[in-house]
């Protein structure tokens, strides 16, 4: 069985319906127990205090902006290489989701970072790209609503996609790339000095899991109500030329 078989509308409506329930269930099973342990199960930080249990929305709501842009250029690629109407649907679908996470990242860290920091904003490297992140969204929803023609939209969607995945990397790296600003490390790292005690990282780890999960049943949920709404449009246009 090739991936490319799932191109197909038809054989994707088929395989999302029977996977999308039980996706669903685990990403309400897995996003709600990280949710509990991590803010009713953890103690306060000893320098933060109950500020640190921002971590279980804002991290993984940071990873799901940068991840959901990632996927939508791997899905826009293809549509650009093999013009797969699914994948640049699918791409199309994951847009106002990805927005969203990155909106819940912009402001838990601003309700985070002004005990921390004294200030709710601060124009450092990481902060600044991931809210450039945050209007390449914006403008990449406005693109395909601005556009008529279905494929001429998908194809400079693509390739503004192509174009923001420059600061997708750098909301994600950039206090790799510069060593400066306020923004701390990552929280899950492979550095000790870095990463956050593991009576805080397990719920995290838990939460991410369920944040990624949610994303899968929604782009699922999107897809498949862009592709009726494409069929819809198909019918449409027949019954106007018959």
């Amino acid at each position: 069985m090739s991936i490319w078989e799932y191109a197909n509308p038809k054989r994707f409506m088929q395989t999302s319906a029977r996977a999308l329930p039980w996706v669903s269930a685990l990403a309400a099973v897995m996003l709600l127990g990280g949710l509990v342990w991590g803010f009713f199960f953890t103690p306060n930080d000893f320098r933060m205090g109950a500020t640190v249990k921002i971590i279980y929305i804002h991290v993984p709501a940071a990873t799901m902006a940068t991840g959901t842009w990632f996927m939508m250029l791997v899905a826009s690629l293809i549509w650009l290489i093999r013009r797969h109407h699914v994948s640049v649907l699918a791409a199309k679908a994951a847009a106002p989701i990805g927005a969203t996470m990155t909106l819940i990242g912009l402001v838990t860290g601003a309700i985070w970072g002004q005990p921390m920091w004294g200030t709710w904003w601060a124009w450092e490297p990481r902060l600044t790209a991931f809210l450039i992140l945050f209007l390449f969204y914006l403008g990449y929803i406005a693109l395909w609503e601005a556009i008529e023609d279905p494929d001429t939209a998908a194809d400079l969607t693509s390739v503004l996609c192509l174009v923001g995945s420059v600061f997708a990397v750098l909301s994600r790296y950039a206090v790799l790339f510069w060593n400066q600003g306020l923004h701390q490390g990552a929280s899950l790292s492979m550095d000790r000095q870095e990463h956050v005690a593991d009576i805080y990282a397990w719920p995290l780890w838990v939460s991410i899991l369920g944040f990624g999960l949610l994303f899968v049943a929604l782009v699922l949920i999107r897809t498949r109500t862009e592709i009726r709404a494409r069929r819809l449009r198909a019918l449409e246009a027949r019954e106007r030329m018959a």
